[in-house]
């Protein structure tokens, strides 16, 4: 049996979880809703990250992210695939890249020109 502490991040509450994990069963306790037990749950079992960045255009850089998490070992690859974009225009919501790596995740832009 292996007990973990950690602190949700789905909200600005930051439970504090105590998560227990005995073979396949994990068990969540300290959380105040239930995004807190998915939280433990996926971050024992396949952790993800929303990936915050900019992207380079013609005006200069401009912010954009993922619109969801990426499994945190392709962080770095999808950096490097924002990286590889020069664009000419962009305003706030345009999808610059559709399922990124093939997480189901889109790359949207989070700033105007």
């Amino acid at each position: 049996m292996e007990t973990r502490e950690m602190i949700c991040i789905m909200c600005p509450m930051g439970c504090n979880l105590k998560v227990t994990k005995d073979g396949n069963k994990i068990e969540v306790t300290g959380n105040n809703c239930m995004r807190g037990v998915n939280f433990a749950k996926e971050e024992l079992t396949a952790p993800k990250r929303i990936v915050t960045t900019s992207v380079k255009t013609s005006k200069g850089v401009k912010a954009c992210k993922t619109n969801g998490g990426v499994p945190k070992d392709k962080i770095f690859d999808v950096v490097k695939e924002i990286e590889k974009l020069h664009l000419k225009s962009v305003k706030f919501g345009d999808v610059i890249i559709k399922d990124v790596l093939g997480t189901g995740v889109d790359v949207v832009v989070t700033a105007n020109d």
